[in-house]
């Protein structure tokens, strides 16, 4: 998939904790939960929160990838949660759902858990249980970890 130049959308570490915090406010009536899976990368912070939020303490993760340089690749399984058999009572949690690929892996492996991400695509939405902004698939999210301070350029000198 190509991405816009003009349809970035960088997400700042307040945004992050605020939409997180706001993830677990949908998540409270579900549970409890037994314990939070978090897709690494990307869905450590959104899980650290969310399990504060929430009062988890057992924390899993799934270790997959699918992105190289903002390219998209084959969903990459590095690590499969141990404890969490097929899902029941785990709550699984990413920063984004895009494609949904890597989302269809996980209810793959487990079926019965339910999963959230903060941010969702168009194409990845069916995949996902619950989640709190949806985003269109041509942009490109840049989350804090991936950000430096640095000046930018206004929207109208980037047209052709």
């Amino acid at each position: 998939m190509t991405y816009d130049q003009n349809k970035n959308f960088p997400v700042s570490w307040e945004e992050l904790h605020r939409t997180s915090k706001a993830l677990a406010w949908r998540l409270l009536e579900l549970g409890p939960f037994t314990g939070i899976i978090a897709v690494t990368r990307g869905g450590l912070v959104p899980a650290a929160i969310v399990a504060r939020e929430l009062e988890v303490r057992l924390i899993e993760t799934a270790c997959l990838a699918s992105y190289q340089a903002q390219e998209r690749g084959e969903v990459e399984v590095m690590k499969a949660p141990e404890m969490a058999s097929d899902g029941e009572g785990w709550l699984i949690i990413d920063d984004l759902v895009d494609t949904g690929e890597t989302g269809k892996m996980l209810r793959q492996m487990l079926p019965k858990a339910h999963f959230a991400t903060v941010y969702a695509k168009p194409l990845g939405r069916p995949v996902v249980d619950t989640f709190i902004t949806e985003v269109s698939q041509d942009t490109w999210i840049f989350f804090p970890w991936d950000l430096e301070p640095r000046p930018s350029r206004p929207l109208v000198d980037n047209q052709p």
